[in-house]
Order: structure tokens, then sequence, then C-alpha cells
């Protein structure tokens, strides 16, 4: 059993001992080694594979002359278990990307398109930056981005002479700045249809956290595509500490599919930080309240993935003219934006607080050494002029 734990499952990426795939293992009188070994399923094509290396490796022990396998698979719930284990080691052995340590990464996500998770995204974004904040926000939307237009930034990325990395779009808001990074910045036109599939949108939202030279942010938000496809599941393995925030409409149909979002993410070990709840109701001139998505979905989710519902957005005219005109609708009055600031707020000061570096000894050291440049440069000049 020591042996068959340095076979990998090819697929899942962790041993088979480990994985509860290896279920026995012992060597009778004529040297045989009988192995019994459960699959995920029968017809696993990775079979041949996995028999080859258990071979290889077990006949190199002394007093193995052959080895025999009995092949078996995993029951439902041994599945499951499999899986969770997999995941798990995924999540603690995450591929290096070029986000500094010290960000907190937010997943935005949706179980569902037309929700306004885009506008979600770009407007706490802003209202993050507008308090100092120095924001990334990364259009994985690979199919659907919207984000540049919803920031009103515009232009073709460009590669770094010194690093050859891509440099991201740099906009000013407030006392802060947003780094903005976008499949719209590669594309000829806005109305470019990308007919891409899987590999290649995994590949693409790989190449946007590990070859994009991010600054020293304190957030990256990250505008998810819509469901739970690939692009999702690439980013949680490539990003396991983030946090996810789930955005739902009130209706009911949107509730549901949200759940999905929410189960993928814990699944991978994601914190599911909270629930957005967005176009609750449109109160109208008289303060008349008119729920026209229905009403009751945010709070129904948040109750039923066990996650705080951190705020809810009324339909508000304001977040429509923000998005057609590149200007967020947190630069202005209103119900919806005074919402918006206020789950910001919360971002800020509780829910995913910026990381806070003050006291550790690295920064210390390196204030320390910023002091004494300074005072070097002060005596230097000091004795220049006398």
């Amino acid at each position: 059993m020591g042996v068959l734990s340095g076979v990998i499952d090819p697929e899942l990426g962790s041993n088979i001992v480990e994985l509860g795939m290896a279920k026995s293992a012992k060597v009778n009188d004529e040297g045989t080694a009988l192995i019994t070994i459960a699959l995920t399923t029968s017809g696993c094509p990775l079979r041949s594979q996995i028999q080859k290396d258990v071979k290889a490796r077990l006949l190199s022990l002394p007093g193995v002359e052959k080895v025999k396998i009995n092949w078996d698979e995993l029951s439902q719930e041994e599945k499951a278990n499999v899986m969770a284990t997999a995941r798990f080691n995924v999540s603690q052995n995450a591929p290096d990307t070029a986000v500094p340590s010290t960000t907190r990464c937010v997943l935005i996500a949706s179980g569902k398109g037309g929700v306004g998770k885009s506008s979600i995204t770009a407007n706490l974004a802003a209202a993050l930056a507008i308090q100092g904040m120095r924001v990334g926000v990364l259009d994985a939307d690979i199919w659907g981005y919207s984000i540049p237009r919803l920031l009103g930034v515009e232009g073709r990325l460009s590669g770094s002479t010194e690093s050859g990395q891509i440099t991201p779009h740099v906009v000013s808001m407030g006392a802060g700045e947003i780094e903005v990074v976008s499949m719209g910045f590669l594309v000829d036109s806005e109305d470019t249809a990308l007919m891409w599939r899987g590999l290649m949108l995994n590949r693409a939202v790989q190449h946007f956290l590990q070859d994009v030279e991010w600054g020293k942010l304190d957030y990256l938000l990250i505008d998810m595509p819509p469901g739970t496809g690939d692009v999702q599941m690439g980013l949680a393995k490539m990003l396991p500490h983030a946090d996810m925030l789930v955005v739902t409409t009130p209706s009911k149909l949107a509730q549901t599919v949200a759940v999905r979002v929410a189960n993928m993410g814990r699944n991978n070990y994601l914190r599911v930080a909270g629930v957005i709840e967005n176009m609750s109701a449109f109160v109208d001139e008289e303060g008349k309240r008119h729920d026209v998505f229905g009403e009751g979905g945010g709070q129904a989710l948040a109750d039923e993935i066990d996650s705080p519902l951190i705020g809810s957005v009324p339909l508000d005219r304001a977040i429509v003219d923000g998005g057609d005109t590149g200007e967020p609708a947190v630069f202005h009055p209103g119900a919806g934006p005074d919402a918006l600031r206020a789950i910001a707020n919360l971002l800020l000061n509780e829910l995913i607080p910026p990381v806070d570096m003050s006291g550790c000894s690295t920064r210390i050291i390196d204030q320390a050494l910023a002091n004494l440049e300074a005072m070097d440069a002060e005596e230097a000049a000091a004795a220049e002029s006398a």
C-alpha cells in the first residue's frame, strides 16, 4: 500500500491510496501481488494508465514476480468522498499567480445571466476606489464581457517592456485606482463574438491571473461568468483562498439556480461571504414600492445557503445610466447608489477587510530602510549645500 501511494490518478491529481481507490493489497506465496482498485467508473479511460503505473511500481519490489489487479467501482458515497479529497488537495496546492499574496480576491458570481452581476462588480470596485483602495477588476465573463463599458475604459492591452507581462488599464477614481483587464481589450470591437470552448476559456483566465502585471492591490474583484462551468471551476482552483459573493434577483428562479453556484464554491473550499439581491424593487415618485421581479429571493437564498444577505439594491435609473455612460452610479445620489455604497462599506470594514500589513515585520523593516535612505539623502543634500 505504501508503494501504491505513489500512483497518481491522472484526472484527480491525488494518489489512489489517499483517495480510497486502492482497496487491498497482498502478496501470495507464489510472489503474485493481488491488488483491488476501485475506479470512479468501470469504463474509466485512464484505467490502462493506472494499471501500467501500478504494475511498474509493484514489480520493482523484492519478491513480487507478478501483479494481478481486480477492478471494482466506487459506490456513490465513496465517489463523493473521493471528489471532496481531490478538491481539498487542489485547494492546498494552488498554482502561482501574479496576484499579490496580500490581495483580497472576491469572486462575484451568479447562477444565471441578467441579474446585474457585472454592474454590481463595477460599482463595488468604484465605491472601494473612492475610499482610497487600489482595486483590480478581472472580467472573467469571457463571452459576455461588459466591464470595459461599465467602467468607461477602452483601448487594447499592451505588454510591459521590462517583464513581458500584460499591463492592465489603470483608472483613477476618487482617492484610489482601478486596474482593469478584460477580453474586451483584446478584440477588435465590442461586438466581436468569441466562439471558444472550455479549454481556451480556461487558458485565457489563467493568462489573466498569471501573465498580467497586477500592482499592489487591496482587492481583486472578479466578474464571473454565470453558472458553474469550466471557467468558474478553474478560477476556484487557482484562487482557493478567495471569497465569493452571490448575486441574485428577488425571483424564485434566480434564487434556485444561485444555490448551485454557492454549492460549487463550497465544494471547492471557497468562503461564500454573502448574498446580494439586485433589482429588489422600484420605488416611484410617490414613494410606492413595486416588486417588479418578485420579492424575498435574496433572503430566501441567504437562508438556504446559510450566508448573510449583505444588501438589496433597488431598481434605479442612475445605475442603468451609469452603465451606459461608463460612469459608475456610486458617484451619484439615489437609492441604488446608496445601497451599493453601503455594501462596499460593509466589505471594507467588516466582511472582507483589506489585509493590514502595518504590524508585519517585513513592512516594518521596509519602512525603516526607507527612513534611513531618506535621512541619508537629507544629509547628502545638506553636505552638498554646505
